[in-house]
């Protein structure tokens, strides 16, 4: 859908560049290295090695934190006089690892150290001022808070009028005025381009502890500091990143008892642990805690030195990080159908949707991948009933938090920053809202169109992609936020095979060749459904060291691709094919018999309606003459078909296949679930049903989900992407109507593509005998 028609990205070659000796020598003599740290400013070996080894780093004093002394004097005083402490942290990663680090520092110094993280639903972002006068009432003299608290007025001056004294330690926008705390320790106060100002709220904490006075070294924190800086998605520059090198290393080591049964769940041998198994593995599992529950736990996960109760609550973690996938999945599942049976919606300059079934803990994870999907601000509002909870997420070019104060005539509440941002509003403002900041999304964003560039690090041979390279790169590690991956490009390659990969296909395992006959395997993960090219083309990708199948391998990830030339794509652009076009003729089936006789090692390719002898697409194989039976149902499944084929002669006959209409797909589909369950044990291939049923992988998932909402069929998922397939006796889904409709619209982009198949320009030159 949107993925297909989504604005190709216009490349940024990288400029010649020779970099001095002595830096490609520091890199191993690998030119692409050295001009890759020379073109990010690191032009000198003493700066590389500063960026490349945290040994190397000179890190800047905590003394130069805003208001560090007072926030020291005040909590040493609490540590010596045995002071009640409550830290105040938040319910996300950052504020989890925060409060942790600091209950764990401040007990090994003798302190009385309570805690409280907010629970999403019921207290909300900050500082819940019922909640904390529990706390007061029971005896805190001292109110610590992590990750929070530089806009809490009201909680500070209540503090205050008990006779509570307040250290603020944040990271997040200061507002006009700061609140009355004796301390705001807050690397925002610093002035621009201060190696501190980009720390996370657990870098702060650390930096807090660091300053303390005694001999109690806090570096074996730093685990706890590497995972808030990833999950926060900090910006990795100076300070932040040399601490997030020291936390990896640290990591690496497994220390911790909370963190060694986490990546024991998530099969992560912890030597091999990187900042993108935090982003992706370990981050989520201890988000869903905040996003679905009470996150309090997770300060004992990560402090606890029982291997027995981390188990049990890393077990906890992993269930409930298998609802927050489901629950997105489904979220994900009712956002696109809502745009696809109302595409107007992406007309707007902000996509705002909304669904009385939503789990307001999972919004904001959905909305940041379709404004991926769409490039465009997204607000997600869960209406459970007169009232919507709605999460923002934003792009480049427009500040979502003044967006919604633009549009604050609309709403109960809001708060964020420029890309991220939460709100409430009665549900009937939905479409007035939805108006409004679609106007002022506009207005910021102006004319100019968005930016679709990508910008190339270096051109390399597919000869030259390897494991080797792949550590190569792996020095300039960690990535992420302002340090991306390298992005790597390889010219005139052709795709040589496909297959679907993940639970539901979701994904694709590709393999291309150069002109030289060099292969390689890319993983182009959600990219089932996407246009494949169907010429040479040029393909851009990241690179990296990973484990396929127990062996180390260079993986290379998909991330787009350009035509080779100008020319508009065609059947095949290898002149010496020969084609005999038999696309339009009366007797389809006179036309394949003669071919046939022509040669009888010619292969045939059918589905749906197979003549003896023909294969499906599971089943082509390298031929000196293909002739095609049936018109393919996408524009992938016929570059995928050439591709492996290789013919040097096509006859291309396309008869009509017997299966037009919803109806009748379903009934196939229907007789082959019935077969699959009552020959095979219920265990059935996305991959090949499609093959079957002579139809897209989408389209069986849209039939199957069809089948489910009838009450006829359930289905599960195994972890080897198979459906396993049952029967069932329930009433009719209230989805039913609305899987149907989009059954439908597949299928009647199968059609669209199958006729413009059968009269799409085939090149000059061709056999029209």
């Amino acid at each position: 859908m949107s993925s297909n028609t989504r604005e190709r990205r216009q490349w940024i070659e990288p400029p010649p560049l020779d970099p001095p000796p002595a830096l490609r020598d520091l890199v191993g003599g690998s030119a692409l290295l050295a001009g890759h740290l020379a073109r990010k400013g690191f032009a000198t070996v003493s700066r590389a090695r500063a960026f490349l080894s945290d040994a190397r780093y000179s890190p800047a004093s905590a003394a130069e934190l805003p208001d560090i002394e007072p926030a020291v004097d005040r909590l040493n005083r609490a540590i010596k006089s045995r002071e009640r402490i409550l830290v105040w942290g938040d319910f996300d990663v950052d504020g989890q690892t925060s409060t942790a680090l600091l209950v764990s520092a401040l007990r090994r110094r003798g302190a009385q150290v309570d805690f409280h993280i907010p629970n999403r639903f019921t207290e909300g972002h900050g500082i819940h001022l019922p909640t904390l006068k529990g706390y007061l009432d029971g005896g805190v003299e001292l109110l610590l808070t992590c990750d929070t608290g530089v806009a809490a007025h009201e909680a500070v001056d209540f503090a205050n009028s008990r006779g509570v004294d307040v250290v603020i330690t944040d990271h997040h926008a200061l507002p006009a005025r700061l609140p009355e705390a004796v301390a705001v320790v807050n690397p925002r106060r610093l002035p621009e381009a201060h190696p501190l100002l980009e720390l996370p709220g657990v870098g702060v904490a650390y930096k807090l502890i660091e300053a303390l006075p005694g001999d109690e070294d806090p570096a074996d924190l730093l685990d706890l500091v590497a995972l808030g800086i990833v999950a926060d998605v900090m910006l990795q520059v100076d300070d932040t990143r040399y601490l997030l090198q020291r936390g990896l290393n640290l990591l690496r080591e497994n220390r911790r008892a909370g963190l060694g049964a986490i990546l024991e769940r998530a099969q992560i041998p912890a030597a091999q642990l990187n900042e993108g198994h935090i982003g992706f593995a370990i981050g989520p599992r201890l988000n869903a805690l905040g996003r679905l529950d009470d996150a309090n736990p997770a300060v004992e996960l990560l402090t606890t030195s029982d291997d027995e109760r981390a188990r049990f609550l890393a077990g906890r973690l992993e269930s409930l990080n298998a609802r927050r996938k489901f629950l997105s999945s489904q979220v994900y599942e009712s956002a696109i159908a809502q745009i696809e049976d109302q595409p107007w919606l992406l007309d707007y300059a902000a996509l705002v949707l909304s669904h009385p079934d939503w789990h307001p803990g999972v919004i904001g994870i959905v909305a940041s991948r379709l404004v991926e999907e769409f490039g465009l601000p997204t607000v997600l509002i869960a209406v459970p009933d007169a009232v919507g909870r709605g999460s923002a997420r934003s792009v480049a070019g427009v500040d979502i938090g003044v967006a919604l104060e633009l549009s604050a005539a609309n709403l109960t509440r809001y708060g964020g920053h420029s890309m991220a941002a939460g709100l409430t509003l009665p549900a009937e403002n939905i479409f007035a809202f939805r108006r409004a900041l679609s106007r002022a999304a506009r207005e910021m964003a102006g004319d100019a169109p968005a930016d679709h560039s990508l910008t190339i690090d270096g051109f390399v041979g597919l000869d030259e992609v390897s494991l080797e390279l792949a550590r190569d790169i792996e020095r300039l590690a960690p990535f992420g936020n302002g340090n991306p991956p390298l992005t790597l490009a390889s010219r005139n390659l052709k795709i040589a095979g496909r297959r679907g990969l993940g639970r539901k296909g979701e994904h694709l395992q590709l393999n291309v060749e150069d002109e030289n006959g060099n292969r390689q395997r890319v993983i182009w993960w959600r990219g089932a459904g996407r246009d494949l090219p169907r010429s040479r083309f040029d393909l851009a990708y990241t690179l990296r060291a990973s484990v396929f199948r127990g062996q180390s391998e260079a993986l290379v990830e998909w991330l787009d691709f350009r035509l080779a030339d100008d020319s508009a794509p065609q059947l095949r652009t290898d002149e010496s094919l020969e084609i005999v076009d038999r696309r339009v003729c009366r007797d389809p089936q006179a036309e394949l018999e003669r071919a046939w006789q022509a040669s009888p090692e010619n292969l045939v390719w059918a589905e749906v309606d197979q003549p003896p002898g023909a294969v499906d697409r599971l089943n082509l194989r390298q031929c000196e003459t293909l002739i095609v039976w049936s018109s393919p149902a996408s524009a992938e499944i016929w570059a995928a078909a050439l591709a492996t084929a290789e013919p040097a002669r096509l006859v291309l006959i396309g008869a009509p296949t017997s299966q037009e209409g919803k109806t009748a797909f379903l009934r196939r589909l229907a007789a082959l679930v019935k077969y699959a369950i009552n020959q095979k044990g219920g265990i059935a291939d996305l991959e090949a049903l499609a093959a079957a049923m002579g139809e897209r992988e989408g389209a069986i998932q849209a039939g199957l989900q069809v089948l489910r909402a009838t009450g006829k069929l359930d289905y599960a998922v195994t972890a080897g992407g198979q459906f396993r397939l049952r029967f069932a006796a329930a009433p009719a889904s209230h989805e039913l109507a609305m899987r149907q409709e989009r059954l439908e619209l597949v299928l009647c982009e199968s059609r669209a593509y199958r006729k413009y198949w059968t009269t799409m320009r085939i090149q000059d030159g061709d056999d029209d005998n």
